[in-house]
Protein backbone atom coordinates (compact mmCIF):
# COMPACT_ATOMS: atom_id res chain seq x y z
CA UNK A 1 0.00 0.00 0.00
CA UNK A 2 1.18 3.41 -0.82
CA UNK A 3 0.60 6.56 1.20
CA UNK A 4 -2.46 7.69 -0.71
CA UNK A 5 -4.29 4.41 -0.37
CA UNK A 6 -3.65 4.33 3.39
CA UNK A 7 -5.08 7.81 3.76
CA UNK A 8 -8.17 6.88 1.69
CA UNK A 9 -8.71 3.75 3.80
CA UNK A 10 -8.54 5.81 7.00
CA UNK A 11 -11.01 8.41 5.63
CA UNK A 12 -13.47 5.74 4.51
CA UNK A 13 -13.33 3.85 7.83
CA UNK A 14 -13.00 6.83 10.20
CA UNK A 15 -16.15 6.02 12.14
CA UNK A 16 -14.97 2.49 12.83
CA UNK A 17 -11.61 3.77 14.14
CA UNK A 18 -13.36 6.23 16.43
CA UNK A 19 -16.01 3.97 17.93
CA UNK A 20 -14.88 0.38 17.63
CA UNK A 21 -12.42 -1.11 20.12
CA UNK A 22 -10.25 -4.12 19.55
CA UNK A 23 -11.75 -7.47 20.49
CA UNK A 24 -10.94 -9.18 23.79
CA UNK A 25 -9.12 -11.94 21.89
CA UNK A 26 -6.76 -9.36 20.38
CA UNK A 27 -6.03 -7.86 23.80
CA UNK A 28 -5.41 -11.37 25.19
CA UNK A 29 -2.88 -12.09 22.44
CA UNK A 30 -1.11 -8.76 23.04
CA UNK A 31 -1.03 -9.44 26.79
CA UNK A 32 0.36 -12.95 26.26
CA UNK A 33 3.05 -11.55 23.98
CA UNK A 34 4.13 -9.09 26.69
CA UNK A 35 4.51 -11.84 29.25
CA UNK A 36 6.93 -13.82 27.11
CA UNK A 37 10.62 -13.32 27.90
CA UNK A 38 12.25 -10.99 25.49
CA UNK A 39 14.90 -12.60 23.36
CA UNK A 40 18.40 -11.29 24.15
CA UNK A 41 20.18 -9.77 21.24
CA UNK A 42 23.73 -10.88 20.84
CA UNK A 43 26.19 -8.06 20.75
CA UNK A 44 28.42 -7.73 17.75
CA UNK A 45 31.48 -8.02 19.99
CA UNK A 46 32.57 -11.52 21.03
CA UNK A 47 33.02 -12.29 24.72
CA UNK A 48 36.79 -12.81 24.42
CA UNK A 49 37.21 -9.35 22.90
CA UNK A 50 35.81 -7.79 26.09
CA UNK A 51 38.20 -9.87 28.20
CA UNK A 52 41.17 -8.78 26.07
CA UNK A 53 40.18 -5.11 26.38
CA UNK A 54 39.88 -5.46 30.16
CA UNK A 55 43.32 -7.07 30.40
CA UNK A 56 44.86 -4.29 28.31
CA UNK A 57 43.30 -1.68 30.58
CA UNK A 58 44.58 -3.41 33.72
CA UNK A 59 48.08 -3.75 32.26
CA UNK A 60 48.16 -0.08 31.24
CA UNK A 61 47.06 1.15 34.66
CA UNK A 62 49.59 -1.15 36.35
CA UNK A 63 52.43 0.05 34.11
CA UNK A 64 51.62 3.73 34.69
CA UNK A 65 51.37 3.23 38.45
CA UNK A 66 54.67 1.34 38.75
CA UNK A 67 56.49 3.73 36.38
CA UNK A 68 55.45 6.79 38.37
CA UNK A 69 56.16 5.06 41.66
CA UNK A 70 59.61 4.05 40.42
CA UNK A 71 60.45 7.64 39.56
CA UNK A 72 59.38 8.93 42.95
CA UNK A 73 61.38 6.36 44.89
CA UNK A 74 64.77 7.92 44.15
CA UNK A 75 67.23 7.42 46.99
CA UNK A 76 68.43 10.48 48.81
CA UNK A 77 71.46 10.91 51.04
CA UNK A 78 69.26 11.21 54.12
CA UNK A 79 67.72 7.79 53.35
CA UNK A 80 71.13 6.17 53.70
CA UNK A 81 72.71 8.29 56.43
CA UNK A 82 70.68 10.99 58.23
CA UNK A 83 73.83 12.73 59.54
CA UNK A 84 75.16 13.15 56.01
CA UNK A 85 71.68 14.22 54.92
CA UNK A 86 71.82 17.16 57.34
CA UNK A 87 75.31 18.07 56.12
CA UNK A 88 74.08 17.95 52.54
CA UNK A 89 71.25 20.36 53.34
CA UNK A 90 73.61 22.71 55.18
CA UNK A 91 76.22 22.73 52.40
CA UNK A 92 73.61 23.05 49.64
CA UNK A 93 71.97 26.09 51.27
CA UNK A 94 75.36 27.76 51.86
CA UNK A 95 76.40 27.06 48.28
CA UNK A 96 73.23 28.69 46.96
CA UNK A 97 73.78 31.77 49.14
CA UNK A 98 77.39 32.09 48.00
CA UNK A 99 76.45 31.58 44.35
CA UNK A 100 74.05 34.50 44.65
CA UNK A 101 76.88 36.64 46.07
CA UNK A 102 79.12 35.49 43.25
CA UNK A 103 76.56 36.55 40.63
CA UNK A 104 76.55 40.08 42.03
CA UNK A 105 80.22 40.35 41.07
CA UNK A 106 79.57 38.83 37.64
CA UNK A 107 78.50 42.20 36.25
CA UNK A 108 81.73 43.89 37.30
CA UNK A 109 84.06 41.16 36.03
CA UNK A 110 82.34 38.74 33.61
CA UNK A 111 85.56 37.04 32.46
CA UNK A 112 86.56 36.06 35.98
CA UNK A 113 82.99 34.98 36.73
CA UNK A 114 82.96 32.72 33.64
CA UNK A 115 86.13 30.97 34.83
CA UNK A 116 84.71 30.52 38.31
CA UNK A 117 81.41 29.21 36.90
CA UNK A 118 83.25 26.62 34.81
CA UNK A 119 84.93 25.23 37.93
CA UNK A 120 81.66 25.08 39.83
CA UNK A 121 79.84 23.49 36.89
CA UNK A 122 82.47 20.75 36.75
CA UNK A 123 82.02 19.98 40.45
CA UNK A 124 78.24 20.14 40.14
CA UNK A 125 78.37 17.73 37.18
CA UNK A 126 80.41 15.30 39.25
CA UNK A 127 77.83 15.59 42.04
CA UNK A 128 74.98 14.75 39.64
CA UNK A 129 76.89 11.70 38.35
CA UNK A 130 77.34 10.47 41.89
CA UNK A 131 73.65 11.06 42.59
CA UNK A 132 72.75 8.75 39.68
CA UNK A 133 75.37 6.26 40.78
CA UNK A 134 73.86 6.19 44.28
CA UNK A 135 70.67 4.54 42.98
CA UNK A 136 72.43 1.34 41.88
CA UNK A 137 75.60 1.32 43.93
CA UNK A 138 76.31 -1.75 46.06
CA UNK A 139 78.24 0.43 48.54
CA UNK A 140 75.96 3.41 48.95
CA UNK A 141 77.71 4.66 52.09
CA UNK A 142 80.91 5.37 50.13
CA UNK A 143 78.99 7.23 47.42
CA UNK A 144 77.17 9.29 50.04
CA UNK A 145 80.45 10.31 51.66
CA UNK A 146 81.84 11.29 48.26
CA UNK A 147 78.73 13.36 47.50
CA UNK A 148 78.97 15.27 50.78
CA UNK A 149 82.71 15.76 50.24
CA UNK A 150 81.92 17.16 46.79
CA UNK A 151 79.47 19.67 48.30
CA UNK A 152 82.05 20.64 50.89
CA UNK A 153 84.61 21.14 48.13
CA UNK A 154 82.14 23.28 46.15
CA UNK A 155 81.64 25.47 49.21
CA UNK A 156 85.39 25.85 49.69
CA UNK A 157 85.88 26.77 46.01
CA UNK A 158 83.13 29.39 46.18
CA UNK A 159 84.63 30.85 49.36
CA UNK A 160 88.03 31.08 47.66
CA UNK A 161 86.45 32.66 44.61
CA UNK A 162 84.68 35.25 46.74
CA UNK A 163 87.93 35.95 48.53
CA UNK A 164 89.73 36.48 45.21
CA UNK A 165 86.95 38.78 44.00
CA UNK A 166 87.18 40.82 47.21
CA UNK A 167 90.96 41.13 46.79
CA UNK A 168 90.55 42.20 43.15
CA UNK A 169 87.92 44.78 44.08
CA UNK A 170 90.06 46.07 46.94
CA UNK A 171 93.07 46.35 44.62
CA UNK A 172 90.97 48.28 42.07
CA UNK A 173 89.75 50.68 44.77
CA UNK A 174 93.29 51.32 46.08
CA UNK A 175 94.68 51.99 42.61
CA UNK A 176 91.91 54.40 41.67
CA UNK A 177 92.92 56.89 44.36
Amino acid sequence: MNKRSIEEYIKENKKEFDFKTPSDQLWARIDAGLDKAQVKKKSGMPFWFGIAASLMLIMTVTFIYTYRKGNRQELEIADINPVYGKKEMKFASQIEEKKDSLQVYAKKNPVLYAKFSADLNQLDGDYEKMKKELQNSPNQEVVVRAMVKNLELQLQVINQQLSIINEVNQYKEENQI
